[in-house]
């Protein structure tokens, strides 16, 4: 009936559901039911629709907008709608041509099936009959899917394609059989026994991250920030370099060069715990800016739904969506066309349930099956609001859901500070399960220091205000050397090389002994100006230059730490014996 852009009307479609996938015209495009009144039903196609005019066919398939689940995930790249672009490119050409059909996953490959039951073993939903070694990293395991129970009356070991049967189950009387692949809609939440609290913390090796705003394996964060402020390249960092076993990177309207930096970066980047390029654990969703706007509202959802079936088998898997306010703006596109009351700055007014809907499909849970299996999904979005103004509705409305915000400050970018996280308007609301297991896993006083380092990081502040107003020389001594030691703080632990070898991750106890000793020398040189050494003397001291290159001495060089206690111990009471006044 209507044709407005990626939105089609469409009558006669009685027989339809909502939600429902539906071909349009005569090359077939591939479209979504979203609106249903009467017989006339709203389409959003994920292709071009120019050529497109009233009275073309609509075929309709029957099925929602699902994902093809099993062996082959591993490594790919898909579009918005997981078509493999390596299939398209090799079909169409450079470019996706409208209307070009090709699986999800390959059919024709075989795997290895290796099973882990036997003929008249009982299994449910989540039950693992099997495993297929889909790289060197990553076993797939093949579970039984949601739905089905009974008992094994046939499984073989052997290579199979996805679509072979691999085995039969039976309850009562009707046999069912499992293959390698199973579907699943993606709008709809993969189910799980229980959720359980998430304590853990998600270690990704950035300092100002790990010890100032942590999350949680399982938990959710945001990171907002200004055009150039370092959204993509923090999202970089995590997905090489977080304590996680899969990773599913979701490039959502983002520029079609900072996808290629990822194809091209993680097949060379190794991953520390296997030596394995990063790609051997990783997925990618690619619906870069020149893409149809409706297959945008879709890739964040493919890219969760293949997150959860890796978390159903027990992984940890880690999300980044980059970004959610290109996804949020698709929908402000359709909402517009389907002529909806718009709410603030013209996003629909359900934007901040959909974005409730997507950041609660984070968390750790008790998956399904006998075996307990915990598996954890952490969900890092980026958002891009217009001109770094966090005010605006789709940050208020991340904001409102997610537990850990990374603020991006343009400022601090521009003096090449990265990563550009403004320790004081961040913050996490997992900062206490964290502490407590910081303090059990890595040093007891691990809050201690945290919070003593975040104290100097906030007074610097105030004390920031005082010089610009009067100048520096109405400070105290005392309050110098605290901008002194918050510079250190600032430049020589928060700052980090995304480019060097050494300096790019930063484990746990080497984090904690860099803020050890930045703390110690604050605390020791507080006690040699109390007792009489001149501010300039201290500032002078040969130890300072070598606490500014810790952070350049790889863990195995641990000793090289000690040392500098040591050498930072011997230069105070050199100083003290040679300048202090003796107290009364």
């Amino acid at each position: 009936m209507k044709v407005s852009g990626p939105l089609v009307m469409a009558e006669g479609m009685e027989d339809a559901n909502i939600y429902d996938v539906v071909k349009v015209g005569e090359n077939r495009l591939i479209g979504e039911i979203i609106e249903m009144r009467g017989d006339k039903a709203s389409i959003q196609v994920y292709e071009e629709t120019s050529g497109l005019g009233p009275g073309a066919p609509v075929f309709t398939t029957g099925e929602p907008l699902s994902v093809e689940l099993g062996p082959g995930l591993i490594e790919s790249m898909f579009d918005g709608i997981q078509r493999p672009l390596d299939v398209i490119e090799a079909k169409a050409g450079d470019f996706i041509t409208r209307g070009v059909e090709v699986e999800s996953l390959n059919r024709e490959k075989k795997w290895k099936f290796n099973p882990i039951k036997n003929v008249g073993d009982e299994v449910e939903a989540g039950d693992v009959i099997g495993i297929v070694q889909e790289t060197n990293i990553v076993e797939h395991k093949i579970m039984i899917p949601y739905g089905v129970k009974g008992i094994i009356t046939a499984i073989n070991e052997g290579e199979y394609t996805i679509i072979d049967t691999v085995a039969q189950v039976k309850y009562e009387d009707k046999i069912q059989d499992i293959k390698l692949m199973q579907k699943w809609p993606v709008r709809k939440g993969r189910p799980y026994k229980s959720k359980i609290n998430p304590v853990e913390p998600f270690i990704t090796g950035q300092r100002v991250i790990d010890t100032f705003f942590p999350v949680t394996k399982g938990g959710t964060a945001c990171v907002p920030g200004p055009f150039g402020s370092g959204k993509t390249v923090v999202q970089h960092q995590l997905a090489k370099w977080a304590d996680t076993e899969i990773v599913v990177y979701i490039g959502c309207g983002e520029r079609g060069n900072e996808m290629t930096d990822v194809l091209n970066e993680f097949p060379e980047l190794k991953d520390p715990k296997s030596g394995e390029p990063l790609m051997k654990r990783t997925v990618l969703i690619a619906n870069t800016s020149n893409m149809p706007v409706a297959a945008r509202e879709a890739s964040i959802y493919t890219g969760i739904t293949i997150a959860e079936y890796f978390r159903d088998m027990g992984y940890s898997v880690a999300v980044m969506a980059d970004s959610t306010s290109r996804w949020a703006e698709a929908l402000r596109e359709m909402s517009a066309r389907l002529e909806e009351m718009p709410g603030d700055e013209g996003y629909p007014a359900y934007l901040g349930s959909r974005v409730a809907d997507f950041y609660e499909r984070a968390g750790k849970v008790f998956c399904l099956g006998k075996e307990n299996r915990e598996g954890a999904l952490t969900v890092i979005g980026a958002v891009s609001p217009p001109g770094g103004d966090l005010s605006e509705p789709v940050t208020q409305a991340t904001l409102r859901i997610v537990k850990v915000f990374w603020g991006l400050d343009s400022q601090l970018a521009y003096r090449r500070h990265f990563p550009a996280i403004n320790w004081l308007n961040s913050y996490s609301l997992y900062l206490d399960k964290v502490g407590e297991w910081m303090n059990k896993n890595v040093a007891e006083d691990w809050t201690e220091f945290r919070s003593k380092a975040m104290t100097l990081l906030q007074e610097e502040s105030n004390l920031q205000e005082i010089v610009r107003l009067v100048g520096i020389d109405a400070l105290s001594e005392e309050d110098r050397l605290k901008l002194e030691v918050a510079k250190s703080i600032r430049e020589d632990y928060l700052q980090q090389n995304a480019f060097h070898d050494v300096d790019t991750y930063a484990p746990l106890n080497k984090q904690y002994k860099m803020l050890k000793l930045i703390l110690a020398f604050y605390d020791e040189t507080l006690k040699a100006l109390k007792v009489g050494v001149y501010l300039k003397d201290i500032l002078n001291m040969k130890v300072r230059d070598k606490i500014a290159r810790l952070k350049y001495f790889s863990e195995t060089e641990s000793e090289k730490i000690d040392n500098v206690f040591e050498e930072l111990s011997q230069e105070t009471d050199e100083l003290i014996s040679k300048g202090g006044i003796p107290n009364a």
